[in-house]
C-alpha cells in the first residue's frame, strides 16, 4: 500500500511564500511526492518593494504582477484563493474565510483544509501605534490594492492641480522614514517631471510638496548613518522636507498633527511608520506572539509550540545568536524560504534538520532615477561597503532578477528581461489611469 502524499499548505504568496511554493513544487509536487497549496488573498503576486513604484504608476501591477494559478501550473503547486481565519492545531486544519464579490455576495463559503505541514507566510501590514484618525484618513501600502487606491487619489491630485488655475502645491505627507517612505518621496518627484510628456503640463515638479516626518533622529534608521546622511542629502536637493524628531498624535481631514500641536498640512496622507504581523494571528490559539504579532520560532524557523507548523517573513520572530531578531527583509524572507525547503526535504528523508542563520547582504535604497545609495556584505563589513549611483543601481536592479529567479528560473527571467526591455518602446512610462 502506497503512502499518500505529504499534505503541505502555505499560506502568503509572498516573496518567501510564493519562492518555497515554486521549489517545493518542482523537487516534490511535480514527483507526487507531496500535495503543494499556496493560498494568498489576491490572485496576483507584486514584489513588495516595489510597491511605492505601484503608488506612483511607475509600475503597472496589472501587466507586470505574477498570477498565482497560471504560474502554478508550471510548477508543480496548487493555488487557492482565500483569506486565513483560523488555524487548529491540533486537527492540524485551517479554515478560510468566505470569498465574498464586489458586490457582498458570496462566491465560496467559508472552507476548511488539512495539512501534515503548515507554512505561515502571511507578511507584515502597517502599524498605526493606535494613533487617532489613522484609518480614516491615510493610504498604506500593505498590498498592491492599496498601492492602486493611493495610485488613483494621486491622479486625480495631479488633475486639479493641472486644470485649476486657483490650487497652489500639492501637499503630500509620509510618515516613516524607513525604506518605503524614502523611496516613495523620490518617486512622486520622478513621476511629476514625466507628466508634461502626458499633457499635464502644469502640474510641475515645483508644485509638489512633500513632507517626509520621522520620529526618530534620522531617516533610514535601520540602515547606516552613511548611508541615511545621502539619502537625505539627495531627497533635499529635490525639494522634500525632510522632519525628523517628529511625532505624530493625530490624522484629521486638514493633516497630521504633532505632539507639539503643530499641523502639517497635506491634501495626501500616507502611513509607512513600523509594521507587524496581522492581527488575526493573535486568535490562533497554541502560538507564542511577540508584541508584534510575530510568531515565536526556534532555530529550524519551527513555531515553539508546535514541530508542523514552520514560520517565514515578516511574521516570524526568529532570534539571533546576538538576542537581537531577525529584520523583516525581502532577502531574509528569501533566505528562510530556502531554510524551510531544506528542513522539510530533510525530514522527508529523516535527516537532521538546520537552524536558520540570517546573511545580512547588505542594504539599497533607491532614489528613483536619480540616485541609489547602500551598502554590501553587512555581515561581512560591517556595513562600511558603501555604494551610490549606478553601481547601486544596477545591485539595486538585479535584486529584483534574483527574485525572479526564484520564482520563474534563469530562461524565463532572462525572457522577461528582454520583453520589458522592448514594451518600454510601445508603453508609457507611467500609468495614467
Amino acid at each position: 500500500m502506497s503512502t499518500p502524499p505529504l499534505k503541505i499548505i502555505i499560506v502568503g504568496g509572498g516573496a518567501g511564500g510564493l519562492g518555497l511554493a515554486t521549489q517545493l513544487g518542482h523537487k516534490l509536487g511535480k514527483k507526487g511526492q507531496a500535495e503543494i497549496t499556496l493560498i494568498d488573498k489576491n490572485r496576483t503576486h507584486i514584489w513588495k518593494p516595489l510597491l511605492h513604484e505601484v503608488a506612483t504608476g511607475s509600475l503597472d501591477a496589472d501587466l507586470d504582477g505574477v498570477v498565482y494559478s497560471a504560474h502554478a501550473v508550471r510548477h508543480g503547486y496548487q493555488f487557492q484563493l482565500g483569506e486565513l481565519n483560523h488555524v487548529d492545531l491540533k486537527a492540524q486544519c485551517i479554515t478560510l474565510a468566505p470569498i465574498m464579490n464586489a458586490n457582498g455576495e458570496a462566491l465560496l463559503p467559508s472552507r476548511q483544509l488539512s495539512y501534515d505541514k503548515l507554512v505561515i507566510a502571511v507578511g507584515s501590514v502597517s502599524n498605526d501605534f493606535g494613533t487617532p484618525g489613522v484609518q480614516e484618513h491615510c493610504y498604506f501600502l500593505d498590498s498592491h490594492q492599496q498601492a492602486n487606491r493611493f495610485h488613483n487619489a494621486l491622479l486625480d491630485s495631479f488633475t486639479r492641480v493641472h486644470q485649476s488655475d486657483e490650487l497652489g502645491a500639492l501637499k503630500i505627507a509620509i510618515v516613516g522614514g524607513g525604506a518605503t517612505g524614502v523611496e516613495l518621496s523620490a518617486e512622486l518627484y520622478h513621476v511629476t517631471e514625466q507628466l508634461k510628456m502626458y499633457g499635464l503640463s502644469k502640474m510641475t515638479a515645483d508644485k509638489l510638496s512633500i513632507s517626509l516626518i520621522e520620529a526618530g533622529p534620522r531617516i533610514l534608521p535601520a540602515l547606516p548613518e552613511r548611508i541615511a546622511a545621502s539619502a537625505a542629502r539627495e531627497l533635499t536637493a529635490l525639494g522634500v522636507n525632510i522632519r525628523e524628531n517628529t511625532r505624530i498624535n493625530q490624522a484629521t481631514a486638514q493633516g497630521f498633527i504633532t505632539a507639539d500641536d503643530e499641523l502639517i498640512d497635506a491634501h495626501l496622507m500616507l502611513w509607512a511608520a513600523g509594521v507587524k504581523a496581522p492581527e488575526f494571528i493573535k486568535q490562533i490559539e497554541g502560538l507564542d506572539l511577540n508584541r508584534a504579532n510575530q510568531i515565536l520560532v526556534k532555530g529550524t524557523l519551527q513555531s515553539t509550540q508546535d514541530d508542523n507548523v514552520y514560520v517565514i517573513g515578516d511574521c516570524c520572530a526568529c532570534q539571533q545568536a546576538d538576542g537581537s531578531f531577525v529584520p523583516p527583509r525581502a532577502q531574509s524572507a528569501h533566505q528562510m524560504a530556502q531554510c524551510v525547503e531544506h528542513n522539510m526535504l530533510a525530514e522527508i528523508k529523516q535527516l537532521p534538520l538546520q537552524d536558520y542563520v540570517y546573511v545580512d547582504h547588505g542594504s539599497l535604497v533607491n532614489l528613483s532615477r536619480y540616485s541609489t545609495v547602500g551598502s554590501l556584505m553587512g555581515n561581512l563589513t560591517k556595513n562600511s561597503m558603501f555604494v551610490e549611483g549606478k553601481i547601486a543601481r544596477f545591485m539595486y536592479i538585479s535584486l529584483y532578477r534574483m527574485h525572479q529567479k526564484a520564482i520563474h528560473g534563469i530562461p524565463k527571467t532572462l525572457a522577461l528581461w528582454m520583453a520589458e526591455k522592448m514594451m518600454r518602446v510601445v508603453r508609457p512610462r507611467m500609468k495614467l489611469h
